[in-house]
C-alpha cells in the first residue's frame, strides 16, 4: 500500500473513532443521570416497579452497546499502530493483502472476508 492510501486509512480511522468515542460519551452521560432526571419526572412521587424496570433495561442495553463501541475504538487503535508499523492491510491469518473495498467498507479490519468467514463459522 503506498504512502497516500495509508494516509487515506489513517485520517477514515481518526474519523470514525473520533464519531464513536462521542457516541460512548453521550451514552455515557445520559446514563448517569439519576432515573428522575433521565424520565423528565422531578416531582416527589415515587415511580411505579415496572417504569423502573424499564428504565433499568434501558440503562443496560445503552452500556452494552457503549461497551461493544468501545471494543471498536480498541481494534481501530490497532489498525492505527498497524499503519505506523507497516504492515495495515495484510490479513492476520493469510497474510495476503486485504481488499481495499473491504477496507472501505471496515477501515479496522484484520482479516480478508474468506479468513474473517472461516473464523465466524469455527466460532
Amino acid at each position: 500500500m503506498n504512502r497516500q492510501e495509508l494516509i487515506k486509512y489513517k485520517k477514515l480511522l481518526i474519523k470514525v473513532r473520533e464519531g464513536i468515542a462521542g457516541d460512548i460519551s453521550h451514552i455515557a452521560k445520559e446514563n448517569l443521570k439519576s432515573q428522575k432526571e433521565s424520565s423528565g419526572d422531578l416531582s416527589g412521587y415515587s415511580f411505579h416497579m415496572a417504569d423502573m424496570a424499564s428504565d433499568s433495561y434501558d440503562r443496560e442495553l445503552n452500556l452494552n452497546i457503549a461497551g461493544g463501541e468501545q471494543e471498536i475504538v480498541y481494534e481501530i487503535d490497532d489498525a492505527l499502530k498497524r499503519i505506523e508499523e507497516g504492515n495495515f492491510g495484510h490479513c492476520f491469518s493469510c497474510d495476503k493483502k486485504i481488499p481495499q473495498k473491504r477496507l472501505n467498507a471496515v477501515p479496522y479490519a484484520k482479516y480478508c472476508i474468506q479468513c474473517k468467514s472461516k473464523e465466524e463459522k469455527n466460532k
